[in-house]
């Protein structure tokens, strides 16, 4: 199917490429063919991660009453409930269909099912790419100033899978102000955007707050009682506990404890899985439809997840990877769960 390079975003809309280093030294229109959207390779993620959403949720349901089993199945959605997150982090790129109406159609689906604004997510993951660890980047919060002792991050994480950081994290992703944990500063991700993506992110927090409050009631009428223990149990329950987890550790491993801020080559993080089965877990659980690949991600922007491993490749071949936070991701749980203060800290500089 013949590809296309899809028309770059406007004023106000855009993400910005990582200027500070490589650019200049990557050869002028080599990038153009790995920003090509495929659409057929665009259509796989959804369809994977909708396909296996479907065949867990009907497992599910057929197991219900043997423990043991649904609680292997609650686990197992909440890997899948973060792949819709990845999908919607695709979308808020304008980098899963050429057609901006698809492209955010796939997007608010995923993200509606996750509970998430996806519109609202682009205005704020806007602030995150073009102010990477400076003072308006509102993921500082979430991911700077670690290492901080493995008994620190066990103990968030487990804060997580009891349920309690859900509101925080979805008060996140309907653009809640965030604050800078090193300057105190006040951060309103609304304020740094177009009018249109603002009109759209009013509009699509609407559309997820009156599909999350009918779909109780939905699943009540339905079914009676039963199916609405079904869809708190399968549904709500892993996307209040196993998925907020899962997006801690990987916001961590992407940018905790970097080794520089001068430029998205150190302040991000490439992961590699590994292979056999521990490579494919890992990719399965953290990583899915390429998000790994988060250096190269900040860098070019522009890419879609598919073409990444292939940007890797090519930026390793040319060189412009050493010295950069390319690491196995054991090495990076090392690093991240590692006691304070046993890594030293590069000088921060805000933009």
């Amino acid at each position: 199917m013949q590809t296309s390079t899809p028309r770059p975003a406007p004023s106000g809309e855009e993400f910005r490429v990582d200027t500070r280093e490589l650019r200049r030294r990557f050869p002028a229109g080599e990038l153009a063919p790995f920003t090509r959207i495929a659409p057929w390779r665009s259509a796989l993620a959804p369809l994977q991660t909708f396909g296996a959403i479907a065949l867990l949720c009907w497992i599910g349901v057929l197991s219900w009453g043997h423990w043991w089993f649904v609680a292997l199945v609650v686990v197992a959605l909440g890997t899948q409930q973060h792949a819709l997150f990845v999908l919607a982090h695709e979308a808020a790129h304008y980098r899963i269909f050429e057609s901006r109406a698809l492209n955010d159609l796939v997007g608010r689906i995923a993200g509606t099912l996750g509970g998430i604004s996806m519109c609202t997510y682009r205005v704020t993951h806007r602030l995150h790419h073009n102010h990477l660890y400076g003072r308006q980047d509102p993921d500082v919060a979430l991911n700077g100033g670690y290492p901080r002792g493995a008994g620190y991050l066990v103990r968030k994480l487990l804060i997580d899978l009891s349920g309690w950081t859900a509101p925080k994290t979805y008060a996140y992703f309907f653009g809640a102000p965030a604050i800078n944990r090193d300057t105190r500063e006040v951060l309103r991700p609304l304020d740094d955007t177009s009018q249109t993506l603002r009109s759209a992110a009013r509009a699509d927090r609407w559309v997820v707050a009156a599909f999350h409050v009918a779909a109780p009631f939905l699943a009540l009428a339905a079914g009676g009682g039963r199916a609405l223990a079904m869809y708190l149990v399968l549904w709500v329950l892993p996307l209040a506990t196993v998925l907020q987890a899962i997006l801690r550790l990987r916001a961590v491993a992407e940018h905790g404890a970097p080794c520089g801020y001068d430029s998205a080559l150190r302040a991000a993080r490439t992961n590699l899985p590994g292979r056999g089965p521990f490579g494919w877990l890992v990719r399965a659980v953290f990583f899915p439809h390429h998000v790994n690949f988060h250096i190269e991600h900040h860098l070019f922007p522009a890419v879609p997840h598919y073409h990444l491993p292939a940007l890797h490749r090519r930026l390793a071949e040319l060189g412009l990877l050493e010295g950069a936070e390319v690491r196995a991701f054991r090495d990076t749980m090392r690093r991240v769960f590692a006691p304070r203060g046993s890594i030293p800290q590069a000088p921060r500089s805000y933009s």
